[in-house]
């Protein structure tokens, strides 16, 4: 198991708790994130039982097949039959009369989804003075990768809301961990990798199996033949992520929207205007793919009531920007094409899938990593945003805005991942940070985050600034603080 320590100890906890009367913990996270792994580690330390639902199989058809998972279990002669939920949820909770065990049902959205009462079911069988429940140490967990469905089993007016004593997400790992993951000590390799591939162990694991480019310059062969490929597992990822999520039905118009944001349309408006819609015809769409998991509307620092949409997910924002453009040519496999079709990409892979996924990195490292030292101050909230300047009529954007807890502002950045950073940088984060003090939110520190380097001049701007001027190459984004 690899840096999952804190979800572990969370599950642990909720496992090992001895008192008497079933309980309920929910685990989610996107696919690919070790979710099941977890559970069925857990499952293994512990003689708990674990049930795999499978998608689109009828109600009776889940119930016989729980039945038949049961008498696996018990290792009873002959077959164990359910009638209904009310009665199989019963016999989960006698799995653990005994003691505290795990009874995992897992892929629960497939099971809810023809089974729309079942989390009714579950709340009437956890009902505080049931005997069924009290009788029982049952620590009943519902494993899911719809976001959006797991996030609402326990929401508003939802059955089961208050009813768990655990509601863990598996997140992908950030940055540090990814490169730690794939074992890549080079950090400009481990860099370009997170802008194609992400977090998500299992790419790594299941799908490459391991298979991991051994240098700078074996990164394009690598990409060209482990992500570009047809016959790669990575190849049709995306579209078989939005395919699995039971809230995504109009496929088509939601890869339209990933697509305009992958381009850099981040707006509401800009959104809807590169898919020719009104603003209003498309809320729907973003509020569900937030809700998916594959957009955040990232709040601006310096503009009340504006935002701008992110894709969570880099291969997800690598396919829109690179792959879909040219899907055609890229099933039609012919010699040499599809390493033409990745040099002609190059520039739109710096400026729509590395650059903007470097800022991401550098507001991370700036939330997360960074020391109080470094901002000068505890960093409670690091955004992006525009500062627009009404004398000259200009907007100025900002990658790294970083305040403290009472919102006073500590620091702001830029963040350039191919451009060898120098002074004129540092004179237009000056220049916005004058513009800041004059509304009486001036920054104590600038940041500069470079994944090419600094310019002597620069260097020396910055080890004379008594820290005010901090450079952030990518030996300290991925080491230092």
């Amino acid at each position: 198991m690899f840096d999952r320590d804190w979800e572990w100890g969370q599950l642990t906890r909720f496992l090992d708790d001895d008192q008497p009367g079933a309980t309920l913990g929910i685990v989610s996270g996107r696919r690919r994130q070790g979710k099941t792994f977890l559970l069925e580690a857990a499952g293994e330390a512990t003689g708990g039982f674990y049930f795999a639902a499978i998608e689109a199989v009828p109600r009776q058809e889940a119930l016989r097949q729980l039945g038949a998972a049961v008498a696996t279990y018990l290792d009873t002669p002959g077959e164990v039959r359910f009638d209904d939920w009310a009665q199989a949820v019963d016999a989960l909770l006698v799995l653990g009369a005994q003691r505290p065990i795990p009874v995992v049902l897992d892929e629960f959205p497939y099971l809810a989804r023809e089974s729309p009462e079942l989390p009714s079911v579950i709340q009437k069988a956890l009902s505080p003075r049931r005997p069924q429940r009290t009788a029982s140490k049952a620590r009943l967990l519902l494993c899911g990768s719809s976001i959006s469905f797991m996030g609402g089993l326990l929401s508003g007016a939802a059955p089961l809301r208050g009813r768990a004593a655990l509601e863990l997400v598996v997140p992908t790992f950030n940055f540090r961990l990814a490169a730690e993951f794939w074992g890549i000590t080079d950090h400009h390799l481990a860099a370009l990798l997170y802008f194609v591939v992400g977090g998500t162990p299992a790419y790594r694991t299941e799908y490459l199996r391991g298979a991991t480019p051994a240098n700078r310059e074996s990164f394009d062969p690598w990409v060209v033949e482990h992500v570009l490929n047809p016959a790669s597992p990575l190849f049709r990822e995306v579209r078989a992520l939005l395919a699995e999520d039971p809230s995504l039905r109009e496929t088509g118009l939601y890869h339209t929207v990933l697509a305009a944001v992958a381009e850099g349309n981040a707006t509401r408006g800009g959104i809807a205007n590169r898919i020719e819609r009104k603003a209003a015809d498309i809320s729907h769409h973003l509020t569900v793919l937030e809700d998916a998991g594959l957009l955040v509307a990232d709040p601006d620092a310096f503009r009340a009531n504006r935002s701008e949409y992110r894709i969570t997910e880099p291969l997800v924002r690598f396919y829109h920007a690179i792959m879909r453009p040219y899907w055609a040519q890229l099933e039609n496999v012919r010699p040499g094409r599809t390493e033409r079709i990745w040099a002609a990409s190059r520039n739109r892979f710096l400026s729509n899938v590395a650059d903007p996924i470097f800022e991401h990195m550098s507001r991370v490292w700036s939330q997360d990593m960074a020391s109080d030292l470094t901002l000068g101050g505890f960093p409670a909230r690091v955004l992006s945003g525009v500062v627009y300047d009404p004398k000259s009529r200009a907007s100025h954007e900002v990658d790294v805005a970083v305040s403290d807890p009472e919102s006073r502002l500590l620091a702001i950045g830029e963040a350039k991942w191919d451009k060898t950073m120098g002074m004129g940088h540092l004179d237009r984060l000056q220049k916005i940070a004058d513009l800041l003090g004059e509304r009486d939110r001036r920054p104590e520190t600038l940041l500069l985050f470079s994944g090419a380097g600094f310019t002597t001049e620069l260097q020396a701007a910055a080890a004379s600034s008594a820290g005010t001027i901090q450079l952030i190459s990518l030996e300290r984004l991925y080491t230092g603080d």
